[in-house]
């Protein structure tokens, strides 16, 4: 049993990527060490509910296998017959054979794992109304796709259209292997950017799919998008997620004085003190203070996500006049950021970051940096910038250094990338989508929830905005000890769906 438990911890190191940003390098280092604890969580959450300890056999529990089924490429033309191999996993676990419910887990910008389909609020909902859990990864993430796909040539066939085509092909796919018909109710589920693919898919394969709990979804695609920090510097001055006015001036200063500095060339003195791995040069401006930044944007998104990583940790050290300036309080910030992180030295390299986004070697866990800043570049934009007066940030982190990303890796210009977000919203209806039966879950914590929809658009196009919880906080296993506010919205979550498989068993 423990060599079993030890495989599986490291497999469940890899989770689905419930959330996303473009920020700098720390940003993708928070999410990892976040993917570890909640691993851990996952795996003690699911040993209790099978009563065990660790060290036993597990009894009556089924790990799902892992399965692939063969995708066209180009779902929208036929001049070509290329495939790739999308990687999912079953439960049948809680099934109420054979006229039982199907719960769709969307995956999305990272690799996935059998833990989307054992741990999670749509699994728990699966027991409770006896679905059959099916999860599927997302295209040109993790293990779905050939060895050519990040190259040049072929990365240009990844997009959240082929990728909704995927999940008409993969519901085929599910019915047949599994003899469905219409007495099976199809909801899909999915958070961040699979939770605008959850919404996007009930509205335009409404009859593939009855409903969709869309968790923390942007489902409206924004080029510049300055409400991202807007919401962060909120957070940081508000007393009840652990932020102060006085947190949030000191933060704004700090950064003020080192973007002074970077003006004046002070390189060398800035790679001293804030522990680069390399001597920063002109080059390595935007992202240096990008990787600053995402320390504190890091804590906002993801605020008590883990135990030690949240908006008060990192106030408590920002307000604290005792130890110095507010310069030298950021240094202590980031100092404190890397000991969490178990990091020697700070990498604000700008070269290494431009290596790394060109770099076609396909790996089959983690998160799909390449990938993700593509689908950005060609659909939805999302660059977090600092040009606003309401940013606590330094103005260094520019939409022109984002935007010249994307012609230096992927050679599309701006102007392609604006026309790219128009189309999208266009294409989904932004956040306006005038669809039927869907949940739009946010958080008013989570800076991602400016470009959800926010209030109901129908009766039966849902919004529930919870109190004081950040990025897709619903998705996680439940706790005794979670919030109030986080009970109350999947309890409310819990009642609609079950409202709306009533409707679909009566025929309405």
């Amino acid at each position: 049993m423990k060599s079993y438990f030890c495989s599986t911890l490291l497999f469940f190191s890899f989770l689905v990527l419930w959330e996303f940003g473009i920020g700098g390098k720390n940003f993708f280092l928070i999410k990892q060490k976040l993917y570890q604890y909640r691993s851990l969580r996952a795996m003690k959450e699911l040993y209790y509910l099978q009563h065990l300890q660790l060290g036993q056999a597990p009894a009556n529990w089924n790990i799902p296998k892992e399965a692939f089924f063969t995708q066209p490429l180009d779902h929208f033309s036929r001049q070509t017959n290329a495939t790739y191999n999308q990687r999912y996993w079953v439960n049948p676990d809680f099934w109420n054979s054979p006229n039982g419910p199907v719960f769709l887990h969307i995956g999305g910008e990272a690799a996935l794992s059998e833990y989307s389909a054992l741990a999670g609020e749509h699994v728990e909902l699966a027991e409770k109304y006896g679905a059959l859990v099916v999860s599927v990864e997302h295209r040109y993430y993790g293990a779905s796709i050939n060895l050519d796909g990040l190259t040049d040539k072929n990365i240009r066939f990844l997009s959240s259209q082929q990728a909704l085509a995927d999940l008409a092909a993969f519901h085929f796919h599910i019915v047949q292997q599994y003899n469905l018909t219409r007495n099976n109710t199809w909801i899909c589920f999915g958070g961040s950017y699979p939770g605008s693919l959850s919404a996007w898919f009930r509205l335009k394969f409404p009859h593939l799919v009855y409903a969709a709990v869309a968790s923390s979804a942007p489902v409206r695609a924004e080029m510049d998008f300055t409400g991202y920090n807007k919401v962060v510097s909120q957070s940081l001055s508000d007393p009840v997620v652990g932020g102060s006015p006085k947190c949030r001036r000191a933060t704004a200063e700090a950064f003020h004085i080192v973007e002074q500095m970077v003006n004046d060339g002070k390189f060398a003195q800035l790679t001293e003190d804030y522990m680069a791995c390399e001597q920063l040069t002109s080059e390595d401006c935007a992202e240096f203070v990008s990787d600053l930044a995402d320390i504190f944007m890091g804590a906002v998104q993801y605020n008590k996500e883990a135990p030690t990583y949240n908006i008060a940790k990192f106030c408590n050290i920002m307000s604290n006049k005792s130890l110095g300036t507010t310069y030298s309080r950021l240094i202590v910030a980031v100092k404190q950021y890397m000991e969490d992180m178990s990091l020697h030295c700070m990498d604000y390299s700008y070269k290494k970051s431009l290596a790394d986004l060109r770099n076609t070697t396909v790996s089959p866990v983690g998160v799909g940096l390449r990938q993700w800043y593509y689908q950005t570049c060609t659909e939805f934009g999302y660059y977090q910038t600092c040009e606003d007066e309401s940013c606590p940030f330094s103005r260094l982190m520019t939409l022109e250094a984002q935007l010249d990303i994307c012609s230096k890796v992927f050679g599309i210009d701006p102007k392609s990338v604006e026309q790219a977000v128009k189309f999208t919203n266009e294409y989904y209806g932004a956040d306006h989508p005038k669809s039927s039966r869907i949940i739009f879950v946010n958080g008013n914590i989570d800076p991602w929830h400016a470009l959800s929809v926010l209030k109901n658009q129908s009766k039966s196009e849902i919004a529930i905005l919870i109190n004081g919880t950040a990025h897709c906080a619903n998705m996680n296993p439940s706790l005794p000890t979670d919030p109030q506010s986080l009970k109350a919205a999947r309890e409310q979550i819990d009642y609609q769906i079950g409202l709306w498989l009533k409707a679909a068993k009566d025929g309405l």
